[in-house]
């Protein structure tokens, strides 16, 4: 069976409430001003949860804490979406502390972030069937000081359908052809990570796999590939999107682990397509069906991100 398109969540629109949440890492003082003023600027109001701007040790919070916010924020019908402050580390662990069962008895909402927020996605995907939004998150500076980036998610959140089609200006074919799948994936050693919990994808067939990482040596990609690649995560995929590799050493070498990975698959491959951890980085749908040009470098949603 192929993997299915997820439930869409509504648009946003001006005077909209938004719960800002940190399922990770903490925000240091005043580091989400200027992400902040982006959003109130589109006639959104964002509203931190308890935690979204405190520190507990390594991470925002208690990981019970942490996840209390997320359920809230989700259950609470006065917020329209809910955005991740920022990633870091330590989403997957308040995975287990979240009531799945009371989230799924309310009407969906957008999820925004990236990085660490991959384990959002997956969990939201798998728990939920709700469709969610590959971003930027309101505490990066490049966010804050990017127009290309900020119009792009104003664009994905608020009219869906003029970004229907993104066309990367920086992609190139690794292995050239189309596909049409429904796109998943996210942060590589995220994905890797989730391999055997519960929130690990078991099928996978006629996806579209989105990946990307930061601050991982070609080594160190290339173990993760591996482990998912002998878990399964790649059986059945139709296409692949790879993102940036930022900091993670000279692309020459990157690219030759991701060729070695995935030219052999034969199926549409395009590198270097302008998400994740990039400037500016393009905002992504994720669980909906598009068609993949690598040659072209263009990915073209079915339907509008939201509704």
């Amino acid at each position: 069976m192929s993997l299915k398109e997820l439930r869409r969540p509504r648009r946003l629109v001006p005077g909209d409430r938004v719960a800002i949440v940190s399922p990770a890492s903490p925000t240091p003082p005043g580091g989400m001003d200027a992400g902040l003023a982006v959003l109130r600027s589109w006639g959104l109001e964002p509203v931190l949860m308890p935690h979204a701007d405190s520190t507990w040790h390594l991470f925002a919070g208690a990981a019970a804490d942490r996840a209390t916010d997320f359920a809230r924020a989700w259950l609470d019908p006065s917020f329209a979406a809910v955005i991740a402050a920022r990633g870091g580390y330590g989403s997957q662990t308040m995975l287990e502390h979240i009531d799945w069962e009371a989230l799924r008895q309310v009407e969906p909402k957008a999820f925004v972030g990236f990085s660490d927020m991959t384990a959002m996605h997956e969990a939201i995907a798998l728990e939920l069937g709700v469709s969610q939004v590959h971003g930027p998150m309101p505490s990066w500076s490049a966010f804050a000081e990017n127009a290309e980036m900020q119009e792009h998610l104003r664009l994905t959140l608020f009219e869906p359908e003029r970004v229907r089609r993104i066309a990367s200006p920086t992609a190139k074919p690794m292995r050239g052809g189309t596909a049409t799948g429904v796109t998943f994936g996210g942060t590589l050693t995220i994905l890797a990570a989730e391999a055997g919990t519960v929130h690990h994808r078991r099928d996978v067939d006629g996806g579209l796999l989105l990946l990307e990482d930061v601050g991982e040596a070609p080594y160190r990609i290339d173990r993760a590939l591996t482990q998912l690649r002998r878990a399964g995560y790649f059986d059945g995929i139709a296409g692949v999107v790879l993102g940036s590799w930022g900091d993670c050493g000279p692309y020459e070498a990157v690219r030759e682990v991701l060729y070695e990975q995935f030219i052999g698959m034969f199926i549409p491959v395009v590198e270097e397509f302008g998400f994740g951890h990039c400037v500016p980085a393009l905002t992504i749908p994720l669980g909906l069906e598009a068609t993949l040009d690598a040659d072209g470098g263009t990915l073209e949603f079915e339907r509008p991100a939201l509704q």
